[in-house]
């Protein structure tokens, strides 16, 4: 049976005696925790007035009661977990106001709101870009493959966007994503150019060539301003001693950037989730076709994590991005689910399974992951806890950010969500989250602006089809049956 408890808040004066407590603040706090719920939260008005801006919860006026010891009485609030009452104080009866006071009220009111917009307009711009002048910011471009074989493109690859997804859970770092960085494979761009384009400082570039049990991975740091070296060096070793490797290279960065990391950060980077080299390598296999986002892809990609999961039955991110992919599939519409073989229950059964062995070891992914499924089930506290979960893990994860910018606005929250599609763009600029911001202001009603940034997504991702639903719903409600009855074909089919 579960247990269910109540919980009383307060904040007051505590006295410590040896192993006990008391005093005025903890006798409240005791008292109305009787009038809590069982499972729920009761909190005196020194709490609510500390928190209400602060959390996203809402709260239930109570009334004044007489708490024994306690010479006034104490006025209570329920907190309520509803997404839809966030922000907002139930029950409570304003007093009425002399004009004098609200006309004051309303300037003061006005005025400190102009305050506000003016700081945060200052602080954050359009798109927070000035994050990127007070902390090192830097581009990992796709380390070139220099063995004989092509084959080992997906190795060079898979190197590449680990380095990333490491320097990613670094809070004193702006990292530019992967979907953006590999868009620059295989051609000719000066350092400084691929810099101003993506907004960074600094510039990792490599190589690797790989032989038998041989790897050899050639680095360097590039100073974007200056077009100078930081530092260049070379690392050698074997297969099994590839983790090391790249140990080595994402400490040589930050040695050089200067960035600390805390205790938690060092631990997290540290983890490769596998000691396996031959799990690690079909799990590269496998990220190389997820990344791909078309349905025969996935289908690869699902067998290679499969593989991975078959050689390390403990490898925790390779059962998220297993479960991540089904997830991803299962959004994307009948093309996708034919193409994988299963149909919409099974796909959500075999995503479920997976997501479960991967948070015996929790990682950003296997956050995302849950979010998403959950959203199924419109939990949508607890979903937007795990997508903030996996921006905490990796906060400058793209993929983590616009995870959290999409359950915002499925959670009646879009402006919220537009903010952290902006921020996820900043550290991708070439991502998919412009069309998570038609999808917001598709929410909002504004149905002109949701047709112009899904459009403008479409088109530089055309494969991406679940959004095209988004697109004949606003153009039907526009009175464009034309358009709407393309878009709607094309998401079907």
């Amino acid at each position: 049976r579960k247990m269910q408890f109540r919980i009383g808040i307060n904040i007051g004066d505590v006295v410590q005696d040896a192993d006990r407590i008391y005093g005025d603040g903890v006798n409240v706090a005791a008292r109305i925790e009787g009038l809590a719920e069982p499972g729920g939260i009761c909190i005196s008005r020194g709490v609510c007035d500390h928190v209400k801006k602060k959390l996203k919860l809402g709260f239930e006026y109570l009334g004044e009661h007489a708490v024994k010891n306690i010479s006034e009485p104490v006025r209570v609030y329920k907190v309520l977990m509803d997404s839809r009452n966030v922000g907002k104080v139930l029950g409570e009866k304003k007093r009425p106001l002399k004009t004098k006071w609200v006309v004051f009220s309303a300037i003061a009111i006005i005025v400190f709101g102009c305050m506000i917009l003016l700081l945060y307009t200052a602080k954050t711009g359009p798109f927070d870009r000035e994050l990127a002048e007070e902390v090192p910011s830097i581009a990992v471009l796709p380390f070139i493959n220099l063995s004989n074989d092509p084959e080992q493109e997906y190795f060079s690859d898979g190197m590449t966007d680990d380095i990333i997804t490491d320097l990613s859970k670094i809070s004193g770092l702006m990292v530019i994503s992967s979907n953006s960085t590999f868009t620059y494979k295989g051609k000719e761009i000066k350092i400084p150019v691929i810099a101003k384009e993506l907004g960074v400082k600094y510039v990792l570039e490599g190589s690797i060539r790989r032989a038998g049990n041989e790897v050899r991975i050639n680095a360097q740091l590039i100073d974007a301003v200056t077009d100078h070296h930081i530092w260049a060096d070379r690392f050698d070793g074997k297969n099994e001693n590839i983790f090391d490797l790249q140990d080595k290279i994402t400490e040589r960065i930050l040695s050089a950037l200067s960035v600390k990391l805390s205790d938690p950060e060092r631990k997290v980077i540290t983890d490769t989730g596998t000691d396996n080299f031959f799990a690690y390598d079909e799990y590269l296999k496998g990220m190389n076709h997820m990344r791909k986002f078309t349905p025969k892809d996935y289908v690869k990609a699902i067998e290679y994590f499969e593989k991975a999961i078959n050689l390390d039955q403990n490898f925790s991110q390779a059962y998220a991005n297993l479960a991540y992919t089904y997830i991803s599939a299962l959004q994307g519409g009948k093309r996708f689910w034919d193409e994988i073989g299963k149909d919409f229950p099974t796909a959500r059964l075999l995503a479920r399974y997976n997501l479960e062995l991967a948070m015996k070891k929790p990682t950003s992914r296997s956050y995302q992951a849950f979010a998403r499924m959950e959203l199924f089930k419109r939990n949508f506290s607890r979903v937007i806890d795990y997508a903030e979960h996996a921006v905490a893990i990796a906060p400058n994860d793209a993929d983590a950010l616009h995870n959290l910018g999409r359950i915002m606005v499925f959670a009646d929250n879009p402006v919220e969500g537009i903010k952290n599609f902006k921020r996820s763009i900043m550290l991708d600029p070439l991502n998919k989250s412009t069309g998570g911001i038609g999808f917001a202001y598709f929410s909002m009603g504004d149905y002109e602006q949701a047709i112009k940034y899904i459009e403008k997504h479409l088109k530089d991702y055309p494969e991406t089809y679940a959004i095209r639903g988004n697109l004949a719903s606003a153009y039907a409600l526009l009175g464009n049956d034309i358009k709407a009855k393309k878009a709607f074909k094309e998401f079907w089919t």
